[in-house]
């Protein structure tokens, strides 16, 4: 550490040696720098020096104790040569290998799209060349005249030596006869052995020429004179009036390169960037060298230290201005494994909202199996996105008129392409966009929040509640070998016997159920058993909202959703709500996207971090012609039922009722129960509706009611036991609350 009086040390030494040299000269010394560092150093070094005090107490100082002087500056860095660090195997084995294969060419997708734009950017411009050629040829024809005028006079200015003549001009202008002559003579040379040339030439042109005449058939003849008219023609070309045109016109993106990264990051107002500039440095590192990555470039490196990538998208617009680039074309991004420090910044060449994406492979032909990733984006590079629709509970959130409606109807119309996938969906928007697959495929299917609508959903599901709990019991029984991980399998879904087939429930706008005055808590009571348990039984809950908030998405739902699509939302709340506690301090903001980023969100699921996806647009028309195609696959397997069919659905009731049946199993002299007893109770009570619970199970059931579990001590064998439970008091007064009756015991 420097300290303030190394500094007046230093020169008191310097001061009084140069005093004590009486020899040296009046104009001073010469100071030896390497040997004024290596004496201040052992000046703030107690035992480099000579009258130091070796005694304990002087160790012990060094050693982390109280220094006797208070004045002696206490160094808290290690010395270069005993500094510690990893070694080259430590730092080899932490290296990033970079990829040998480039991932556009690992990919074959990617590498069948880069081979059909080659082929088709080619085929494109020969056939528009080809189409011209005629004009070309008549323009080249136009022009021989004047190529033939400047072949002669290029020619003759050669043979004469003209390019020589400035040098020879200035040895007269300096009057230095010498260096004349000696120029005259090597022109009179050169002009000699030329003129040489170009009668040989002439002669052998000539007679090539005649031979041609006299030998050549016609069509050769006609092809030579048409090669000296086109070369002739191209050299009499006027720079300012090109011959052939560009076929396709290049991109205005310019080329990403340092200075332009350094100038955007400079220009974002970060107080540490700002500062390394004004100090001659980069105020960036560089740790990978610009690329060309997909339909754009990538720059990768480290911040400044306390600059973090969050920083950098908080500027987003900032930066796209720094680079002279569309905002929908800038997309900042951290790197999981790396620092906070560390930035991705890719540059794409055209707006993401406007760039033109590949066709989706199912728009006109094809057939899914949930059980396999499906395509249903493109990331900012161009590259499909996949999703699995099994194993997953999810949840889409926006503002409105972001695309967040078409995104859930585009999931359930992948989900109709699985023959064996049953449908329920619910449009609580009331405007008929997810009629397209609800009229052709759905076995359920409302829209409004009418009454009526809501009651059809309540009713489907009560009926879903219990196909959850008759479907674990199935799971349960199968032997091993044919249900090893005890969850729904593709196998296990065809076979129609058992009833495990896909159930996938779309539900747009659900705050419209979860908020419900008279069934919201029965609603979200279901949801969550369905978002708990339903993924591993074969059903599959999306929901879909503008209002993602804690009522409009309650949190034992949303906690537990493993898969999330965040399109534009317009705070830090709704942002964490749909994609997750912290994901906006992570810099996973879906509040930077623009009004025009219609169906640009972020992707979590698939095992991997938050992606930015833009979704496959199918507008009205398609969704029908799709929904016709699931429909007539359906119709092949004789699996469609229910509302597609015309089928009402039958009456289910709520089956019981959670807070009664504990009230019949807990007597009024319990008045703290654990919840483990409770279960086992429920279960004797109602083995098909309480068979499997578990404490947690309850505590999530008990949720929705506003009744929370406590801690519940009891003495075993002299030792007080405390564990989760629940308070027969409480249950009492919420049932109460609901029936309006104060003598509920």
């Amino acid at each position: 550490m420097k300290h303030p009086d190394d500094d007046n040390e230093l020169f008191n030494r310097l001061e009084a040696e140069m005093a004590a040299d009486s020899d040296a000269p009046s104009g001073g010394d010469v100071v030896d720098l390497n040997k004024a560092r290596s004496a201040r150093t052992e000046s703030a070094d107690p035992t480099a020096r000579p009258d130091a005090d070796r005694s304990a107490d002087s160790d012990a100082s060094r050693s982390g104790g109280e220094s006797a002087d208070p004045t002696a500056p206490v160094m808290v860095d290690q010395p270069t040569p005993t500094a510690t660090g990893p070694g080259y195997l430590g730092r080899l084995a932490a290296a990033q290998r970079r990829a040998v294969v480039p991932v556009w060419l690992r990919s074959l997708a990617e590498l069948r799209t880069a081979s059909a734009w080659v082929a088709r950017h080619y085929a494109h411009a020969a056939g528009y060349h080809a189409l011209r050629a005629p004009v070309y040829a008549a323009r080249l024809a136009l022009q021989a005249p004047t190529g033939a005028a400047r072949f002669v006079g290029g020619t003759m200015r050669w043979v004469a030596d003209r390019e020589g003549e400035p040098v020879r001009l200035a040895a007269v202008r300096r009057e230095d006869a010498a260096e004349y002559l000696k120029l005259s003579r090597q022109r009179d040379g050169r002009v000699r052995l030329r003129t040489l040339v170009a009668v040989l030439a002439m002669f052998v042109g000539l007679g090539s020429a005649l031979a041609l005449y006299v030998l050549a058939p016609d069509w050769l003849q006609a092809v030579s004179v048409g090669t000296v008219v086109m070369a002739l023609g191209f050299a009499g070309r006027r720079a300012d009036a090109p011959v052939i045109h560009r076929a396709v016109e290049l991109p205005k993106a310019v080329k990403l390169t340092s200075d332009i990264v350094l100038r955007a990051l400079g220009a974002l107002g970060i107080p540490a960037i700002n500062q390394a500039q004004s100090k001659g440095r980069d105020g960036f590192e560089f740790t990978a060298p610009i690329t060309r990555d997909g339909p754009g470039w990538r720059a990768e490196g480290n911040l400044p230290y306390g600059v973090t990538v969050t920083d950098v998208i908080e500027r987003r617009d900032r930066l796209a201005s720094g680079l002279r680039r569309p905002l929908g074309c800038v997309w900042p991004e951290a790197v999981p494994d790396e620092h906070t420090g560390h930035l991705v910044l890719w540059v794409g060449d055209q707006d993401m909202n406007k760039a033109k994406k590949p066709v989706w492979p199912l728009l006109k032909s094809g057939s899914v199996d949930l059980f396999k990733p499906v395509a249903y984006g493109t990331d900012q590079r161009g590259r499909w996105i996949e999703v699995t629709l099994m194993y997953i509970a999810g949840i889409i959130g926006a503002i409105p008129r972001m695309g967040k409606t078409f995104l859930l109807r585009l999931l359930l119309l992948i989900a109709a392409l699985d023959p064996r996938a049953e449908l329920h969906t619910y449009d609580m928007k009331g405007t008929g966009d997810l009629d397209p697959v609800g009229n052709a495929v759905s076995h359920r299917h409302a829209a409004g929040d009418d009454d009526e609508a809501i009651l059809y959903a309540l009713n489907d599901w009560r009926a879903l509640r219990e196909e959850l709990r008759r479907r674990t019991k199935v799971i349960r029984s199968l032997p091993r070998d044919i249900c090893p991980e005890s969850k729904v399998t593709s196998a296990l879904a065809d076979k129609r016997s058992l009833g495990l087939h896909p159930i996938v429930i779309g539900v747009d706008e659900c705050q419209v159920l979860f908020e419900h005055p008279e069934h919201g808590k029965e609603f979200e009571e279901i949801g969550t058993d369905l978002v708990k348990r339903g993924p591993a039984t074969g059903i599959v809950l999306l929901l879909a909202t503008q209002r993602p908030d804690a009522k409009a998405l309650p949190t034992g739902i949303s906690a537990n959703a493993s898969a999330r699509w965040c399109l534009k939302v317009m705070g830090q709340l709704e942002n964490d709500m749909v994609l997750g506690t912290s994901a906006y301090k992570r810099g996973v903001r879906a509040t930077m996207f623009a009004w025009g980023d219609k169906g640009i969100h972020y992707f979590v699921g698939e095992g991997s971090d938050a992606r930015i996806v833009s979704s496959v647009y199918v507008d009205a028309p398609g969704a029908d012609n799709i929904a016709a195609r699931a429909r007539r696959a359906r119709e092949e397997a004789g699996l469609l039922s229910g509302y597609a069919l015309g089928e009402a659905p039958e009456l289910v009731a709520s089956g019981y009722d959670l807070l009664a049946d504990i009230l019949a199993v807990v007597p009024a002299d319990e008045p703290k129960v654990w919840s483990e007893t409770v279960v086992a109770r429920l279960a004797d009570l109602r083995e098909d509706v309480y068979g499997g619970w578990d404490p947690e199970g309850l505590a999530a059931a008990l949720k929705p009611h506003g009744v929370s579990t406590i801690q519940v001590g009891r003495r075993i064998k002299g030792k007080v036991v405390n564990r989760r439970g629940i308070d027969r008091s409480h249950i009492v007064a919420v049932i109460a609350e609901r029936d309006g009756n104060r003598d509920v015991g």
